[in-house]
């Protein structure tokens, strides 16, 4: 139980700055739809869409060779200076491209008017790509205090920036008081795009506080490591990148299906509500990241254990058992929740919210699985897996956004996750058997689906008033937390203390 202890450990301290973070950033959410249109939020929203692909492009699957081979080699410096020395190369040749075809690029993607967001993306990308290297080198040493320490400045600069540009200068602006430092601060022509500044600013800091990381690398390319590495990493970089199409096309089709019917404007608005809406499950999204930012290293290290599997098994128990938790607690308060979202014109899609977070349990769920094949060097099933859920994502968004919009693209993440997270438990069982309990793992998730069900049931009949229906869903969520701790014969007070 004490690896255990020790994984909720690590995951707590990642899990505390990521939700910190993160509950910091959603927080902008409300500045942006209050300070920009619905279609400008939709435009923001379609660019960290196109954004995502180019992550995974730049990474190459890097990330998680360098925590295999880290442990496979005897130098781990060897392993850590090939891993950065081609991601800064891959990364630079990225910056370069980007400011020498700005204008070009721009028109391919429909923003021909706004080339300047195509120089403010190609800096992030290339930067942020470049730290995702010394970022891994301190998960890998189990430096979570630091990993989480940059994480919140760097979040903490960003949220600094935005406030700065747009809650004063742009408000102020905006208000007619124009002083020198407002003038100073806020140009309208470059409106919305100081997201992306105070984006790139952040990022420049979170650099400059992996110098110690960055300095200390021998800078070169072991070409036989190197190939070792890609042809682990690339089918990984592939359906990485295939998961990123799962995640984040129906926001690109949206727009390009709905805008010949119904216009650009309407487009972008339903872009800017289902991006707003899909927020909404932030809690289990940023369980989901917290995890693997803990689980990655933690699996590789525990693979050659004697109990692995059933530290493995345990570990899955847990997880679910957490997502499921947080499923149920976002449902019982999305009366609270939706204010997150203050312009009321978001509210309409809320309905979706119950659909996308079941989505993303099942996606957390894949995730937890997908040690299989990484374990295994059997890489290539993910890309197989990840292929396929983007070819089915693809299909069904163009057959049925024209008919649903953008409900479409919520029962379509639904239905892929569920697939991909079935496939791969088929796929792993033959392979890589671990033996999970389903029946724990079901019951888990029908419970607390069962729950919310009682709940929609009382506020059908007393849905005029909001307070005795957030009692009544208080109590439901306490007595789901005695349930589960009674069930599960959980020791609080022992799990509370320090991990050794």
């Amino acid at each position: 139980m004490s690896v255990i202890k020790k994984l909720a450990g690590q995951t707590a301290i990642y899990g505390v700055s990521s939700m910190f973070a993160r509950i910091l950033n959603f927080l902008l959410t409300p500045l942006y739809v209050t300070s920009f249109s619905v279609a400008q939020y939709g435009e923001v929203s379609e660019l960290y869409a196109n954004v995502a692909f180019f992550i995974i492009l730049l990474g190459f699957g890097l990330e998680t060779a360098y925590f295999k081979f880290s442990k496979s080699e005897n130098d781990q410096s060897k392993v850590y200076g090939t891993a950065l020395t081609s991601i800064a190369f891959s990364g630079g040749l990225f910056i370069l491209i980007g400011l020498t075809f700005t204008q070009s690029i721009a028109d391919f993607i429909g923003y021909a008017s706004r080339p300047d967001f195509i120089i403010y993306l190609s800096l992030i990308l290339g930067l942020d790509a470049f730290s995702s290297i010394p970022m891994a080198k301190l998960r890998n040493e189990g430096n979570a205090k630091r990993f989480a320490q940059i994480n919140l400045i760097n979040i903490g600069t960003n949220i600094f920036f935005n406030l700065l540009f747009i809650a004063y200068a742009k408000t102020s602006f905006d208000q007619g008081n124009k002083t020198a430092l407002v003038e100073l601060l806020y140009n309208p022509e470059i409106g919305i795009a100081y997201i992306f500044i105070s984006n790139l600013i952040a990022t420049g800091v979170k650099l400059m506080l992996l110098y110690p990381e960055i300095i200390r690398v021998k800078w070169q390319i072991n070409k036989l490591l190197l190939k070792r590495m890609l042809i682990y990493s690339l089918p990984l970089m592939i359906g990485n990148f295939a998961g990123i199409i799962n995640e984040t096309f129906d926001r690109l089709l949206l727009r390009r299906v709905i805008e010949p019917e119904h216009g650009i404007q309407f487009a972008k608005e339903q872009v800017g509500i289902y991006s707003g809406v899909y927020k909404l499950s932030i809690l289990i999204s940023l369980f989901i990241q917290a995890f693997r930012y803990a689980a990655e290293p933690f699996f590789f290290a525990r693979a050659k254990d004697k109990n692995a599997n059933e530290t493995y098994r345990t570990v899955m128990n847990y997880f679910v058992l957490a997502v499921a938790s947080m499923f149920l607690f976002i449902l019982l308060y999305l009366e609270i929740f939706k204010w997150l979202l203050p312009k009321t014109a978001y509210w309409e899609g809320l309905h979706i919210v119950p659909v996308l977070l079941m989505a993303n349990i099942f996606l957390g769920i894949y995730y937890n699985q997908s040690i299989w094949y990484k374990l295994s060097g059997q890489t290539k099933f993910g890309a197989y897996i990840a292929i396929g859920g983007a070819i089915l994502t693809t299909g069904l968004n163009l057959i049925f956004i024209p008919i649903l919009g953008y409900v479409a693209s919520a029962w379509t993440t639904f239905l892929v996750y569920g697939g991909m997270m079935v496939t791969s438990y088929l796929l792993g069982q033959k392979h890589y058997p671990i033996p999970y309990n389903l029946k724990k793992v079901f019951f888990y998730l029908i419970f607390a689906v069962g729950l919310y069900g009682l709940s929609l049931g009382f506020k059908y009949f007393f849905q005029d008033s909001v307070i005795l229906c957030l009692g009544f869903n208080t109590l439901i969520f306490g007595f789901y937390i005695w349930f589960i701790i009674k069930l599960e014969g959980i020791d609080v007070r022992s799990m509370l203390k320090k991990p050794e």
